[in-house]
């Protein structure tokens, strides 16, 4: 178990600034640790911008659940209603969406709907229209928590192992596709600072996509977002020189992980997930007092 546990706090200061949780699948443990961190230290934000996995961690920020994000990572491993290929077979979506939006939401580990529904700011899920290629930043509310997950499900939709998600007529996949990091959206929302939560380290360059010719195949009526696929390594170039100017500026305050464990975008090694929990938390606390200093006058 990692060794950072300490007492839900009760008072909390809530920043008017923005934060932006990556996604990664389950890389996501490492935001597991930064939430856990932000939680230590009595830290929430006006406004919450999630993307595939990170929206899943966003969501335990929101209702502030310490160690909530990290059970959910870990909890479930051996479980193949969880994540397993004979998921991926039966029902189209290796990660099963009962298990991840309906089970542990409700009853395995329940989400706490009433601190959802005290929460003063905004939550946005990120997902990527099929049909346009473009990303779409649904608010969503404690009712739609409850009783809507279907756009979080779209959020993780990751291609090629997920289904298409049908949401009030629109379809849907991984936020990821089309808006990676939302640090653009976040900053046009009115949000002076924005603190930024990666997955991969700060020089990470994400490689062209070595499945296209499988994605054109299997998402060849939806021109858009095979475009957004093939393009994403340049979207994300692209982005990571715009956040570097962002927080040369003084806008964005980003976290990214100093160091490896071996976690993939799939992985079922809890030593390795604890590992990555553990050099996210740390990271974090060793960055709090620069955070908080950051933060001082939102």
């Amino acid at each position: 178990m990692p060794s950072f546990i300490s007492e839900k706090h009760q008072y909390f200061r809530m920043y008017q600034a923005g934060v932006v949780l990556e996604g990664g699948a389950m890389r996501g443990v490492y935001t597991a640790g930064v939430v856990d961190a932000f939680l230590d230290n009595d830290i929430e934000f006006s406004t919450i911008y999630g993307v595939s996995a990170g929206a899943c961690h966003g969501a335990s920020l929101l209702s502030k659940q310490r160690g909530r994000a990290f059970r959910v990572s870990v909890d479930y491993l051996d479980d193949k209603k969880y994540c397993s290929f004979s998921n991926l077979i039966t029902t189209g979506n290796l990660f099963g969406v009962d298990m991840l939006f309906n089970r542990i939401q409700n009853e395995l580990d329940p989400y706490d709907y009433a601190a959802c529904e005290a929460y003063e700011g905004r939550f946005f899920v990120v997902a990527t229209n099929v049909e346009t290629g473009e990303a779409e930043y649904i608010q969503m509310t404690a009712d739609d928590l409850r009783n809507k997950m279907e756009y979080m499900q779209a959020s993780c939709s990751m291609p090629l192992v997920a289904q298409i998600v049908n949401v009030d007529g629109k379809r849907y996949m991984d936020g990821c596709i089309a808006d990676s990091v939302p640090i653009r959206r976040a900053l046009a929302d009115g949000n002076q600072k924005v603190v930024v939560v990666r997955t991969r380290a700060m020089d990470y360059q994400l490689a062209p996509n070595s499945l296209l010719p499988l994605i054109r195949l299997r998402y060849r009526k939806y021109p858009n977002f095979v475009h957004g696929c093939a393009t994403r390594h340049i979207h994300y170039a692209d982005m990571r020189s715009f956040l570097e100017q962002a927080e040369n500026d003084g806008r964005a305050f980003v976290l990214a992980p100093t160091k490896e464990a071996g976690v993939g975008t799939v992985c079922k090694d809890r030593q390795k997930l604890e590992a990555f929990y553990e050099i996210g938390y740390q990271d974090a606390s060793d960055r709090m007092d620069a955070l908080k200093a950051f933060l001082s006058d939102c």
